[in-house]
């Protein structure tokens, strides 16, 4: 018995030093996370001199929405036009790629054709190439088709991605039973019936989520658009920002708008995330069971 008691509080010891250690390294990450967004969202608030001064955390010289008609009025309302832009490139790119991506892994899953292995290790291998090596290249062939500084030379790259390819795969093999494909087939259902009635719809949680991590690499995209255009009015948000930053070290008053556009600049994520949230939970699960 004595044997027995001496053991419970020895083997509840470490259990309750590795809670402790679970929530203080949680409790950083929050911190490391939300300080910068914090400071972000204050900034964002104060005029100017506030700014540049050392009392940003003081409870005065809030001037937010003077800040938000500064941003949209700065240089003959350029902002807004870089803020449409983002989203055109964005929304319409994360969209039309995400159902190209899971076609493709739909394909890849689910039919039979020659060197298919083969044809999805080179998709593989692409998923570790990194964006920026692919800048160059893309700007030559872009340059030779004649669409440099175009909308199509920042929109076209954007919906290809390898990553929603091998991702649309795993979703096919989580979601879409054979058997339930072979008896739409038996109903006389063709290949494009099959895939549009029945296929997509249980893949809709995998589409969401390729759409989720494809509108995130977008959004932030800054190489490639820097590459391709040099007409401002076609900047995304994020090099419309990086130029203004530049200016600001002659000329400070754009450092407010510069911190109130990277403010606004996030919410856009931030929607995509709270309202999709339920379906990319359930597709991040894909595969886990079946």
């Amino acid at each position: 018995m004595s044997s027995h008691a001496t053991a419970g509080p020895a083997t509840a010891r470490p259990s309750l030093l590795g809670r402790a250690t679970v929530r203080l390294v949680v409790g950083v990450s929050v911190l490391y996370t939300l300080l910068p967004v914090l400071w972000l969202v204050l900034a964002a608030s104060k005029d100017r001199d506030a700014l540049f001064g050392s009392d940003l955390l003081a409870l005065r010289d809030f001037s937010f929405v003077r800040n938000v008609q500064d941003l949209f009025a700065m240089d003959g309302g350029l902002y807004g036009r870089w803020y449409v832009n983002s989203l055109l490139y964005a929304v319409l790119g994360a969209a039309i790629g995400a159902l190209l991506s899971v076609a493709c892994g739909y394909a890849f899953d689910k039919y039979r054709f020659r060197h298919k292995e083969k044809l999805f290790g080179l998709v593989l291998a692409a998923v570790m190439v990194p964006q920026t090596v692919l800048a160059l290249p893309l700007y030559l062939m872009a340059s030779e088709a004649g669409v440099v500084n175009t909308f199509w030379a920042v929109f076209v790259p954007v919906l290809f991605n390898p990553f929603g390819v091998y991702l649309g795969r795993i979703f096919s093999q989580g979601y879409v039973p054979d058997e339930v494909l072979e008896a739409a087939r038996m109903d006389g259902a063709g290949e494009l019936a099959t895939y549009f009635r029945v296929a997509l719809r249980m893949l809709a949680p995998g589409v969401v989520t390729v759409f989720l991590f494809q509108l995130t690499a977008i959004w932030n995209n800054f190489f490639l658009p820097m590459v391709m255009l040099s007409d401002q009015d076609l900047y995304p948000v994020s090099l419309g920002l990086y130029a203004w930053n530049s200016a600001a070290t002659t000329w400070p008053e754009y450092y407010p708008v510069v911190i109130m556009g990277s403010l606004l600049a996030v919410v856009p994520l931030i929607l995509a995330f709270v309202l999709l949230q339920r379906f990319w939970r359930s597709g991040l699960t894909a595969g886990a069971v079946k």
